[in-house]
Order: C-alpha cells, then sequence, then structure tokens
C-alpha cells in the first residue's frame, strides 16, 4: 500500500503525457460530436467515489445532468431504461465487475453512447463500451485501492475538461495547471503530518467524515479506506446532510474528519465545522483552508483549483488509513475478506 501510495505523483505525470492525454483527448471529441442530453456513471466501491466526483464536474461545467445508476435495476430487476440521448460512463480499477459490464451492454443496445473507464484496457467493461480510456495506474498491489482511484479522478478531469473545450483538447491554460499537480502531490505525500496523527485515532470506536461539492466523493473515499484497513466503522455524509440529523450523535468521543478547501464547497464547510465545534466534538480539518476553521488537529494541502483539490486531499487519508491500520495492528495490504476484483452480478 506504501509502494502504491508513493506512486501516484508519477501517475499525474504519466496521465498528462501526449500520448495519454491524446487518447483522453480523442474521447472527449467524441463526446461532444455526439452531444448527449445527461450523463449517467456506473460503478462500485471506490470508483464508484470517483464517478460521483466525475457526476459533479458534469453537472457543474458541463450544465448536463448527471447521476449514477443502480446497476441492480438492470441487472437483478431486469429494467431496461430508455438511455437513448445519454453518455453512459462506466468506472472500475480492473473493468472485471459483470454487473458493470451489463450496464454499458444494455446502454449501448438502448443508443447511448458508452465509455469505460478502466486500468484494464482489455477488461470485459471496456470490450463492452463503444469508447475507452485507459487511466494508466499500472499494477496495484495492495487491496486497498490508492493510486487507481486517484488515476481515475484525473482521467475523468480531463475527460470532462475536453468536451467542453469542445474538440477534446484541454486548454493551454489548464494543461499547465494540471502539470503541477505531480510536483504538488509529491510535497503532500513528504509532509509526515498524516501519519503522525495516526495514533491519535488508535481506540476510537468510530468515525464521520465530511465535506461538500468536489470533497463529498473524498469524504466518501477516505471513510471506505478506514473501513478496509482499520476496520473502523466509518460514516460519510455531506456537510449539508450532517446539519440534517446526524449531527446529533457528535460528541468528542466520536472523531470527525472534515474537508476545507478553497472555493464554495470549502466556504460551506466553515459553519459545519463551527457546529461541530459547538458539539465539542474531536474535528480534524483537512484541506487547503483547515487552517481557518476550529479544528483539534489539522492536515494542510497545497492551495489549487477547487475542482483539483481531491486529487491531492485524498493522499494523506491513504496515508492515514495505512498509518492507523497499523498502529491498531491490522495488515493494510490484506484487508480481511477481501479481494482485488469483486465481482458482482
Amino acid at each position: 500500500m506504501a509502494a502504491d501510495i508513493a506512486e501516484q505523483p508519477a501517475g499525474f505525470a504519466r496521465m498528462l503525457e501526449p500520448a495519454h492525454a491524446d487518447a483522453i483527448a480523442g474521447v472527449a471529441a467524441a463526446i461532444a460530436r455526439r452531444r448527449p442530453r445527461h450523463v449517467v456513471f456506473t460503478a462500485r466501491g471506490t470508483s464508484d467515489h470517483a464517478a460521483l466526483y466525475a457526476a459533479y464536474l458534469t453537472e457543474i461545467r458541463l450544465g448536463l445532468p448527471a447521476g449514477l445508476a443502480s446497476p441492480s435495476a438492470i441487472t437483478v430487476y431486469g429494467a431496461r431504461p430508455d438511455l437513448s440521448d445519454a453518455l453512459v460512463v462506466g468506472v472500475s480499477q480492473s473493468g472485471g465487475s459483470p454487473d458493470l459490464a451489463e450496464v454499458l451492454r444494455v446502454a449501448r443496445t438502448s443508443g447511448a453512447l458508452t465509455v469505460a473507464v478502466t486500468n484494464n484496457p482489455e477488461s470485459p467493461l471496456a470490450a463492452a463500451a463503444e469508447l475507452s480510456v485507459d487511466v494508466a495506474a499500472g499494477h496495484e498491489r495492495a487491496v486497498a485501492a490508492t493510486k487507481t482511484y486517484t488515476a481515475e479522478l484525473l482521467a475523468l478531469l480531463m475527460l470532462v475538461e475536453g468536451v467542453r473545450a469542445g474538440d477534446g483538447a484541454l486548454p493551454a491554460e489548464e494543461l499547465t495547471a494540471l502539470r503541477a499537480l505531480p510536483q504538488l502531490a509529491a510535497r503532500t505525500l513528504d509532509d509526515p503530518t498524516a501519519r503522525e496523527l495516526a495514533p491519535r485515532y488508535r481506540f476510537a470506536a468510530r468515525m464521520v467524515t465530511t465535506g461538500r461539492g468536489y470533497a463529498y466523493p473524498t469524504a466518501r473515499e477516505a471513510a471506505l479506506k478506514l473501513m478496509e484497513t482499520s476496520y473502523l466503522p466509518a460514516l460519510a455524509f455531506s456537510g449539508a446532510d450532517l446539519l440534517h440529523g446526524p449531527l446529533a450523535m457528535a460528541d468528542p468521543d466520536v472523531p470527525v474528519l472534515a474537508l476545507v478547501g478553497n472555493g464554495p464547497g470549502g466556504a460551506s464547510m466553515r459553519e459545519v465545522v463551527t457546529r461541530l465545534g459547538d458539539r465539542r466534538a474531536d474535528v480534524l480539518a483537512v484541506g487547503a483552508a483547515a487552517g481557518d476553521v476550529p479544528a483539534a488537529a489539522r492536515i494542510a494541502v497545497p492551495e489549487v483549483d477547487e475542482r483539483y483539490a481531491p486529487l491531492l486531499d485524498i493522499l494523506p487519508l491513504q496515508q492515514l488509513a495505512m498509518a492507523l491500520a497499523l498502529a491498531r495492528g491490522e495488515d493494510p495490504d490484506a484487508p480481511r475478506g477481501l479481494s482485488k476484483v469483486t465481482s458482482t452480478l
């Protein structure tokens, strides 16, 4: 897991090389030509959080309605929705889950434009789709996905921005900003704060993670990593949803991991963190604006455009999950009951 986490700066750089960037641009241009009226993502597990991030990007940057499909509607209940004007995107590290491939097959039959985003271009998911994006993360050693997750995030960002450009090619200023990510990611991973904080949560019985907008998928992915590696029950909430009832469970014995970045999403989290403070919750603030809110502990992350923040904010949280697992006497490389490829029908 440590080796996979450490490879992410190089993964960002590889994705931005012309060979991979041009391939993504070609898929983006094909999508732009089809002019879909709405976008449906389908994914499981960690990839579901990458898909949620892409749904936010799609609605905010493209102005198209976007949502996440329920594969069981098709595979268990036999539904055949009319997706003739849709773009349907399957996101999967392995591309091996039969239900995701079936969603793309049914969508393609109904006239949708289908795209697979996967780390395995030879997978059944890629074969089922009309178009495919290789996230080029390389072999992932640990069961808990880390580098494939951030590779999916970057690939989906480049895809959406390429569609927005119309011809698939990223604008020069966008490309310049993205090329700073490998160095920023390396800097983020060099910060020991997350690893040093792990003993603080060694005896926690549960944890809450929260964020808004682009940061909400990060909160969900952080919760999953904590559950996978440390077996620590972690509940993820949108900052808005947290205020609609679950705030009542916040107290000094329930640590809260709050994503607080720049931009509208981060600004809206300030009230959430203040309300948590009123409940005397043990708040760990993570993000570029972590120092701007009252918190018991903080992990600072380099300031970037809010769209890019999920690619950096998750890095110290992966390190935290790994270090916490070790502090609790667990093996983060071999979580009990899990395998690298999960086949759901």
